[in-house]
């Protein structure tokens, strides 16, 4: 019996042929795949600026501080995400806090957030920064979001890294609402580069920022020296940046995978159509449905229904697995890891996201996932679920 995994990446011959293409050429980094990717990109997600960068974790960090972020800070963020959505705030020694989620969307709840503002308002401890995260490929409520980061003088940093190809109010993830917006290239998302992220913004001065931040802080640009340049050679490291970039064989593949978005978007979206009409009845909550936007279908998570069932997700995972069915769990609340407890969170701060993980199933969801592999996870599944 072959094992499916919960994701894995989908790579064409067209795919090869552009990195092949690259490796032929005089140029392996730094090269001119980079910018034709960006502008792609860029294009494609209806903003003026694509930056591309080693992966989506530095393009959170390098948006934190493009954004301000720094000693005396606070950044705000979700508990279900990846610890990267936190991590990037602690890089610039700006101080972590977390808002709850909305149990339907899984996403940064808006009522509570809104409670918080006020109460930090109060205090006078608002946040600098809110990073909110669209899970599972899912738009947070950016439209309400605007309104509160206009009302209380933050600015919104969207961890994207799921959205790929995703839609809020018709319009592309990426392309307003967010000051920044990050995406992620890893090998499982929905386009690959392998490892690799880019980080798209309306803002001229902070596309600037960005790209002098993933260079080690250096200007090239005669205009921009501060000295007048003896030759064409001079640079000038005049901020202390770092050294994010991309490689050309990376860009190379993101720009062949970006050409077939649509079609690996309406695969996934089949694919998770099928889940809803399969899956009813089970003793499952499936993910929802809004009508004014739609996710990118990066994850179909699902979560056991205690209700309905005796069965814990602990013996369902382990069924499935058993069954050489990969399905993950997305994901442990970063408030709960051991390093943010020692800064001074504890298990029952953010109940929702507790709650959310201690029933999340995650079910394979990937392009090349035949029908005959989904029905099988959907009986092992059944099975599973009735003990």
């Amino acid at each position: 019996m072959s094992f499916i995994p919960y994701s894995c990446q989908n790579i064409t011959d067209e795919d090869i042929e552009a990195v092949n293409g690259v490796l032929r050429s005089e140029y392996l980094t730094q090269g001119p795949a980079i910018p034709a990717f960006e502008q792609a990109f860029a294009t494609r997600h209806q903003t003026p600026h694509a930056i591309a960068v080693s992966n989506a974790t530095a393009g959170l960090h390098l948006a934190c501080l493009a954004l301000g972020a720094g000693p005396g800070q606070r950044v705000w963020t979700s508990p279900n995400s990846f610890l990267a959505s936190a991590n990037c705030a602690l890089y610039c020694g700006a101080t972590v806090d977390f808002v709850d989620i909305d149990p339907r969307t899984r996403n940064l709840s808006m009522a509570a957030l809104e409670s918080k503002l006020v109460q930090a308002k109060a205090t006078n401890t608002l946040p600098a920064i809110v990073i909110p995260v669209d899970f599972a490929g899912l738009p947070c409520d950016l439209r309400e979001l605007r309104a509160l980061a206009d009302r209380y003088g933050f600015r919104i940093l969207e961890d994207a890294s799921h959205a790929t190809g995703a839609s809020y109010q018709d319009q592309p993830v990426g392309s307003a609402w967010a000051d920044a917006t990050v995406f992620s290239f890893h090998a499982v998302k929905i386009v690959t580069t392998a490892e690799g992220g880019m980080v798209t913004t309306r803002d001229d001065d902070l596309a600037r920022r960005l790209r002098q931040l993933r260079s080690h802080g250096m200007v090239r640009d005669a205009a921009e020296l501060r000295e007048p340049p003896e030759g064409p050679w001079i640079y000038e490291q005049q901020i202390l940046g770092f050294n994010y970039r991309m490689t050309d064989l990376q860009a190379a593949l993101g720009l062949s995978q970006l050409g077939r978005l649509d079609t690996l978007h309406r695969q996934r979206i089949t694919l998770a159509d099928r889940y809803d009409e399969l899956l009813s009845g089970l003793p499952l909550i499936r993910p929802i449905r809004l009508n004014d936007r739609e996710s990118a279908w990066h994850l179909y998570a699902v979560e056991i229904d205690s209700a309905r069932t005796t069965r814990t997700r602990a013996e369902v995972f382990q069924a499935m697995r058993a069954a050489q069915i990969g399905v993950n769990v997305h994901y442990i609340p970063i408030h709960t890891q051991p390093y943010y407890a020692a800064l001074g969170f504890r298990r029952g701060d953010f109940p929702a996201a507790e709650a959310y993980y201690a029933r999340a199933l995650s079910l394979p969801l990937f392009p090349a996932l035949t029908e005959a592999q989904q029905q099988r996870v959907v009986d092992t599944l059944r099975a599973a679920l009735a003990g």
